[in-house]
């Protein structure tokens, strides 16, 4: 039973068998040897060594497959032995006869880079397919201007095609054998091209001209460099004076109007001027910071450029540049507890809570709709969140439309609205105090529940979020209406209550999970929310009379008696309307 080692050999790992192993290293030996003359002794058994490699992979059958001695011979009668090919240093004539052994003339498909223009992809085809590389590089051009098809075609060569790097790949792409004489033939040629082309050279006058060349290179890369800049700095000067010009004029025109403002009246400030500080600090002032906090950081703006459009623009001094940044440190700094303050305002929220009962008969139906102030408003649907006004003695206070209302179910036996007014304030006393200021009415007559569309406060409580929100609570069973201006205020979700806009005289029912329209069009029932009605006509008769009853979803809503003489009945038509005919 033989041993097996395992041995690396140009860099792969084989299985060998120990007697072919050491046939193996003989031979090696044997080429070191024959080459101990040679220039580039290293490069060669490198490439040797590679080679053998890959002729002892194509051996292999399996993972597991053991080189033996049969492997090796075959190798070496592919390869040739040493002393048949030592090339004298003389003469390039073969000291024996090159023995025989099988070799089919191939190519392989490589990059030759060394011959090359750019990539050596149009030479590797020409030695793959035995043509001159000038055809091949005039057929891409043609593809290339013609059809624009050449360029991506030679990129994708370019990745596909390995580069011909060692002595066997060179040899591969010739179609020459690659045996230990041509890859030492190969190796020579190699060296004795670079070793002539150092011995011929100028070495002064090539580096001289080296020299030369790269500073003409870099200054010509400097230069084209430094234009690119310069254009770059030219169209970044010019958007960035654009865009600051503008936004320093828009600065400077509300500024001047927020500083000239205090000749307004302050009803038309309040009503038509918002800023993010509010009505706490005066609107002269607003615009004195504005000015400053940003139109100083616009002019600088400004400046820059202009000094990358005008390179001999003179610059202003430092003293003047280091004021401008203090006043705008201290503007900001104004501005930023200006805004605390303000923040500090609407910290805390308040409320206030009344509820009321609705005394109404339980098969009576509940009428719900919005009315307006016609010295405020001439119509209930008008929407106004926040406005400066005067009563009717001539007193500013605030109005605002800031009002909704929420139908809920409730357990309790009869409905009751409950009313919540809100605000906020910088503390929650000053909140709910400001809650309680909140002037809003309503008011229940018989089967009506009328509510204001607005609300109204003093002018010292200032707007800060006042509203009023409505939640109606209406047993199972409750039937009302909702006059079509509810529509503006309602905020209930349509899962719950869906408002049908195109009438008042709709009929709402309260039921388990849902409210439901008990006379709305069947089109409209996009919620299911339509009662699906149903109409039962019952006749009774005796000796002098006919009693007729009508009822709709179980509830009577007609009945008559008539004489036996007089002949007549009730119909209902397709519409749903009760109709008498003789």
């Amino acid at each position: 039973m033989n041993k097996t080692v395992n041995s690396n050999i140009g860099g792969l790992i084989f299985h060998i068998d120990e007697d072919a192993y050491q046939k193996l290293t003989r031979y090696f030996e044997a080429i070191k040897r024959s080459l101990s003359n040679s220039s580039g002794q290293d490069e060669i058994m490198n490439d040797i060594e590679m080679r053998v490699a890959e002729l002892l992979t194509e051996k292999q059958k399996s993972d597991k497959h053991v080189i033996n001695n049969k492997d090796v011979d075959e190798v070496i009668v592919i390869m040739g032995q040493p002393e048949d090919y030592r090339i004298d240093d003389d003469t390039n004539d073969k000291t024996a006869s090159e023995p025989f052994y099988p070799y089919t003339r191939s190519r392989k498909l490589y990059r030759d880079k060394d011959r090359g223009t750019i990539a050596g992809v149009c030479t590797g085809l020409g030695h793959y397919f035995g043509i001159d590389a000038v055809w091949l590089k005039i057929f891409f051009l043609i593809l290339f201007f013609g059809f624009g098809t050449g360029f991506i075609a030679y990129i994708i060569l370019w990745i596909a095609m390995p580069k011909a790097v060692t002595t066997s790949e060179k040899l591969e792409m010739t179609g020459e054998p690659v045996t230990i004489s041509n890859i030492e033939k190969k190796v020579r040629e190699e060296f004795e091209s670079v070793s002539n082309k150092f011995k011929n050279a100028d070495y002064n006058k090539m580096g001289n001209e080296a020299k030369a060349g790269a500073t003409k290179v870099a200054d010509g890369i400097g230069e084209i460099l430094m234009n690119v800049f310069k254009v770059f700095a030219k169209i970044l000067g010019t958007i960035i004076l654009v865009f600051s010009s503008f936004a320093l004029l828009g600065i400077c025109f509300a500024s001047i109007f927020m500083i000239f403002s205090s000749s307004m009246p302050d009803n038309y400030i309040l009503n038509h001027i918002s800023t993010p500080i509010g009505l706490e600090t005066p609107i002269w002032a607003q615009g004195v910071l504005l000015l400053l906090a940003f139109g100083i950081p616009m002019f600088f703006f400004l400046m820059l450029g202009l000094k990358l459009l005008v390179t001999n623009l003179k610059s202003f001094g430092n003293v003047f540049k280091f004021s401008l940044l203090g006043i705008w440190i201290i503007a900001v700094g104004i501005l930023i507890s200006l805004g605390i303050n303000e923040a500090t305002q609407i910290a805390f929220d308040g409320k206030t809570v009344k509820k009321e009962t609705i005394n109404i008969a339980p098969k009576d139906t509940l009428i719900i709709k919005f009315k307006n102030n016609d010295f405020y408003s001439k119509s209930s649907y008008d929407h106004t969140d926040f406005k400066l006004t005067q009563d009717e003695k001539n007193n500013e206070i605030i109005y605002s439309n800031n009002v909704t209302i929420e139908i809920m179910k409730t357990e309790e036996s009869l409905p009751y609205i409950q009313i919540e007014r809100l605000a906020v304030g910088k503390s929650a006393n000053e909140a709910r105090n400001r809650a309680e200021k909140i002037k809003y009415g309503y008011k229940i007559e018989g089967n009506q529940l009328i509510l204001d569309n607005y609300l109204l406060t003093t002018v010292n409580q200032k707007f800060r979020g006042q509203k009023v929100e409505l939640f109606l609570y209406l047993p199972k069973g409750t039937l009302f209406k909702a006059d079509q201006n509810v529509q503006n205020y309602d905020r209930t979700s349509n899962d719950f209550f869906n408002l049908h806009f195109s009438s008042s005289d709709y009929i709402y029912k309260v039921e388990d999970s849902q409210v439901k329209c008990l006379n709305c069009p069947a089109d409209e029932n996009e919620y299911n929310d339509v009662e699906n009605s149903t109409t039962e006509v019952i006749t009774n008769e005796n000796d002098s009379t006919n009693v007729v009853t009508v009822k709709v979803n179980g509830k009577t809503v007609i009945e008559t008696k008539s004489e036996k003489t007089k002949k007549g009945k009730l119909t209902v038509d397709e519409n749903g309307v009760i109709i008498k005919t003789n």
